[in-house]
């Protein structure tokens, strides 16, 4: 595929990566020379210098014979604007906008083919937001990844001493909980990936990915390590739109604080915020923590801009007796080097929207694309369709389709029915089917099992 990138920065910059390596013909506009230089020294794309919604940079980025245009720069308006150019002069078939601010989020029918052309939106913010939402619900996941419309969940968890399953065949499970169905899609141990069989044995801190029907989840957690109760206590650090926006989705079933050091902001919150208390301070302060009684805190989300002042309140919440501490890290290198110590969990903003870019760019037809790993692996929902003769899925048992090496089916969503990927389950159109894929080259392979051939048409 052409597809033409508007904006440099930290989220564009991981697109390209993640797409320059699959075979596309990527060009990525930006007005930040050295950002662009830095890039093309690393990557096989295009570059062009020059304000992304000028129609004539647009036109020199090659708008004219694009099949996709992703418009992520740090401006709303720029981005809506070159949506507009892109679809008016070049007809572009597809164009995706990351759009932040809610007065234009929540204005029906201003995103609409005859009104502002963006065929896709992407909210940073609201996407962040449900990601912590979910690992709230879920005391104790690294991960929680929904499909088929929540139906199913992929859940990431670290296996601890103790726990029932630790020290047992995979197989164990099955005999272990006859009524829950689940299925373990892969392991990560010491940060190396393995694709599990029947006799693996689940060993003491592996990261351990497993896929099960929505209502099954926590049982499943539960023989991995001991379950920690629900949060109820939870404090803010940070009050910028996803604070906000996570105070606002959990107040009413939470015990929520803010803590935001901008007087202004802070007088904000507490007008658009129900139940939220809202602190004006800083969240480094070791005698505000103490004041607020953090030894209280059930999780500790630091949410502000800086990475620094993330890692640093979450380092000192933890040591002052937070149960659980969350930390939102823009430098994806950090991401690894601080999770798993004091920190418990570390989320990189721009992997949890690069997944939401990537379903637009699959080939086949591909409905949810998440990222996993820090982009080393991808979990894909994909509908299967055709027939036996056309499709290289349906019809077959799932131990006959030719899976790419490194990937594995972990379920099948056949209507409301969650069917766990066993290997005598035969593919019938309309699934949809849940693959892991630990092998980013893969992708493409994957794309093609699922693609029709001409015989059906």
């Amino acid at each position: 595929m052409k597809i033409i990138i508007l904006g440099a920065g930290q989220v564009g910059g991981t697109l390209a990566e993640h797409l320059a390596h699959e075979e596309n013909d990527i060009t990525v506009v930006d007005t930040d020379g050295e950002r662009l230089r830095e890039l093309h020294s690393r990557l096989d794309i295009r570059t062009v210098s020059g304000a992304a919604s000028y129609p004539m940079v647009l036109r020199q980025a090659g708008c004219e014979d694009a099949d996709m245009l992703i418009a992520v720069t740090n401006s709303d308006e720029v981005n809506m604007i070159a949506c507009q150019v892109a679809h008016t002069l070049f007809r572009t078939p597809t164009k995706i906008a990351r759009v932040r601010a809610t007065a234009y989020l929540t204005r029906k029918g201003l995103f609409a083919h005859d009104a502002v052309p963006i065929d896709v939106l992407i909210s940073p913010e609201q996407v962040v937001t449900d990601h912590i939402r979910r690992l709230i619900d879920y005391p104790g996941a690294l991960q929680v990844l929904e499909f088929a419309n929540g139906i199913v969940q992929l859940v990431a968890v670290k296996a601890f001493y103790g726990g029932p399953l630790v020290g047992q065949e995979i197989g164990f499970l099955r005999r272990h909980m006859p009524k829950v169905d689940t299925r373990v899609a892969a392991i990560y141990r010491r940060n190396r990936p393995i694709i599990p069989r029947g006799d693996t044995v689940i060993e003491a801190d592996d990261e351990v990915f497993f896929i099960a029907a929505r209502r099954d989840i926590r049982s499943v957690m539960s023989e991995l390590r001991r379950l920690d109760r629900d949060f109820r206590r939870v404090v803010i650090a940070g009050g910028g739109h996803i604070g906000e926006r996570l105070a606002e989705t959990l107040e009413h079933s939470h015990q929520v604080k803010i803590i935001e050091h901008s007087l202004e902001r802070c007088t904000t919150l507490s007008e658009r915020l129900d139940r939220t208390v809202v602190l004006h301070g800083s969240a480094t302060s070791k005698r505000l923590l103490l004041e607020e009684n953090i030894e209280d805190c059930d999780i500790f989300c630091a949410l502000t801009n800086d990475d620094e002042v993330n890692i640093m309140s979450s380092m000192l919440a933890k040591r002052l007796g937070a149960k659980k501490v969350l930390t939102l890290i823009n430098n994806a290198a950090y991401v690894d080097l601080v999770q798993g110590g004091e920190i418990d969990i570390a989320i990189s903003p721009q992997q949890a929207t690069i997944g939401g870019l990537l379903t637009h760019v699959r080939r086949g037809d591909i409905v949810n694309v998440h990222s996993l790993r820090r982009g080393a692996a991808e979990a894909i929902e994909a509908i299967a369709h055709g027939d036996a003769h056309s499709s290289k899925v349906v019809g077959k048992t799932i131990d006959h389709i030719d899976l790419p090496s490194g990937t594995t089916i972990g379920a099948i969503v056949r209507g409301k029915e969650v069917l766990i990927a066993h290997d005598d389950v035969v593919v019938e159109s309309g699934d949809h089917v849940i693959l892991f894929v630990i092998d980013k080259r893969r992708i493409r392979d994957v794309e093609r099992l699922f693609q029709v051939g001409l015989t059906f048409f």
